[in-house]
């Protein structure tokens, strides 16, 4: 008996697999390879809801195309800058944000509003370089959507 047992157990989570890994050559077939900026450029709430809202965004656009299938770039301008600044203390948003780095995202941040509204990166945001920075968060989302990235406003 325990021999069934163990065969009908073996069975069932084989099929899971099959399945799950059908489910994900039916995203890859349908979405294949995707170029995709999203845009930020707004102010999260005192609750930081819209910034958890569009990293979930990201994520969910990760999981259903596939990280190996993604090039994903952040663009953060203006009031968007307030993402890496709540960040330096909410640890959801560091998470958040960490978890999509680790899925090769790259976030771009706007020399424009850093000097226009004297902002520090090293000192003001969570977890950002001098290499992510741009010279202009509008001119970048036309130049990335001029290589063929598709824009995307969470």
């Amino acid at each position: 008996m325990k021999f069934l047992y163990s065969i009908a157990t073996a069975l069932m989570l084989f099929a899971v697999v099959m399945l799950s890994s059908g489910l994900n050559a039916e995203a890859n077939e349908r979405y294949g390879k995707q170029k995709v900026v999203y845009h930020i450029n707004y102010d999260g709430g005192a609750d930081d809801k819209k910034y958890r809202g569009a990293m979930r965004n990201i994520q969910n656009h990760i999981n259903a195309v596939g990280a190996e299938n993604m090039e994903i770039k952040v663009v953060l301008h203006g009031n968007g800058l307030g993402l890496l600044s709540q960040a330096k203390t909410n640890e959801l948003l560091q998470g958040q944000i960490l978890e999509l780095k680790g899925q090769n995202v790259a976030v771009h941040v706007c020399n424009n509003t850093l000097r226009g509204r004297k902002i520090s990166y090293n000192d003001d945001l969570f977890d950002v370089f001098e290499e992510d920075i741009v010279p202009s968060g509008v001119a970048e989302l036309s130049h990335l959507q001029q290589q063929g990235y598709t824009y995307i406003k969470p």
